[in-house]
């Protein structure tokens, strides 16, 4: 069964999948109807966040990547309505999201690639 999943720079080194910081766990949230990624998007777009890609994929396979990055994978399904604060955020996102250029910078692996990619050009560039 697909499910929708929001994605940032999809498709690219820089490739990351939109979660919550929900009691200490990491959420990431796997929508049923592709509608419902959709609007989630905008609102993030509406909360001056990069925008998101809704990208469809294979629920199973979302569910195993979840549970081996440590994350917890959160089903929305149609038509869902929230019974708690908590529930809420699957609807709508947080009114303060973490700073994403910060998040970027945090991440040591893209700065070691970037140093290593600047070498490897300054050394072609001596041949």
């Amino acid at each position: 069964m697909p499910v929708h999943v929001l994605l940032f720079d999809a498709g690219s080194d820089q490739e990351g999948i939109h979660s919550l910081e929900v009691s200490g766990r990491t959420v990431v949230l796997l929508f049923e109807d592709r509608d419902d990624a959709e609007r989630y998007a905008g609102l993030l777009e509406a909360q001056d966040f990069p925008v998101p890609t809704v990208e469809p994929l294979d629920r199973e396979e979302m569910e195993l990547f979840c549970s081996q990055a440590g994350y917890e994978a959160r089903l929305v399904p149609a038509g869902f309505l929230p019974q708690s604060p908590e529930d809420r955020l699957l609807i709508a996102p947080p009114e303060r999201n973490m700073d994403v250029t910060q998040w970027q910078e945090e991440q040591p692996e893209a700065g070691i690639d970037s140093s290593l990619e600047a070498i490897r050009r300054q050394l072609e560039g001596l041949l």
